[in-house]
């Protein structure tokens, strides 16, 4: 489990979805476009399915979780939520979020490092710096 900790008590964490409820997870916000297999919808107890920040599926299908691929992937995803409008309002969204209570950022992907939610992580950070 990571977490961002930033002015305001700000924290936003990630999860894999797989990993067991916490109470202290907060918002759940699952930030995946398709949902994880073999985990209900009872299981997941989100408060927030934000499939619009995910990446676009073709960058996601030409992605196909290839290590060798991450570095491109994060700047063609960087980009997306940068300046994609509705992805772009929905990182704002979080921050705002964030600024209140703790926000658990979920996620399906098995490699923790190498995924779209660390590079989401990595820019809700900056944003949350730049304020």
């Amino acid at each position: 489990m990571n977490s961002i900790e930033g002015d305001c008590m700000a924290e936003i964490i990630l999860k894999r979805i797989y990993e067991p409820y916490d109470d202290r997870d907060g918002d759940r916000i699952l930030i995946d476009r398709l949902w994880p297999r073999g985990i209900s919808k009872e299981e997941a107890k989100l408060t927030d399915w934000a499939k619009s920040i995910a990446p676009s599926s073709e960058l996601r299908k030409w992605f196909c979780h290839k290590e060798e691929l991450f570095e491109e992937f994060k700047i063609r995803y960087l980009d997306e939520l940068r300046t994609d409008r509705q992805k772009s309002e929905k990182v704002t969204e979080l921050c705002q979020r964030a600024e209140h209570q703790r926000v658990t950022l979920l996620y399906a992907a098995k490699d923790p490092i190498h995924n779209h939610a660390r590079v989401l992580w990595e820019e809700l950070q900056r944003r949350m710096e730049e304020e």
